[in-house]
């Protein structure tokens, strides 16, 4: 199970009382904007990358707050947390750690 670090209440808490909230930092179009290619992709496309994501989380069975967070997608290691509104803090690769695995799928023999 991940222990989790709600910087709000500032505490370690088990993952069960968490609930992901997509990815964070996302740019949004602008009202003024036409409905359909670009609103699309706001609304249903992520960068899914390999290496260090950013993502909304929401502390549903404690304050109830959405924080923000840095962790490696290969891992699973939190690298990071904190409040909704603040900026993203600077993480370089290498303190994020080895990514494990092949970075593309192995050929089946």
């Amino acid at each position: 199970m991940l222990l989790i670090h709600c910087p709000y209440c500032e505490d370690d808490r088990p993952e069960l009382e968490f609930r992901h909230a997509g990815e964070a930092h996302v740019s949004r179009p602008s009202q003024s904007v036409e409905p359909g290619r670009a609103v699309a992709e706001a609304l249903y496309l992520r960068t899914n990358t390999r290496g260090v994501v950013f993502e909304r989380w929401r502390h549903v069975h404690g304050c109830g707050r959405f924080f923000n967070a840095a962790r490696h997608s290969v891992s699973d290691a939190f690298l990071a947390f904190y409040k909704a509104g603040e900026k993203r803090p600077d993480i370089a690769a290498e303190d994020a750690g080895p990514a494990v695995g092949p970075s593309k799928p192995e050929p089946r023999p």
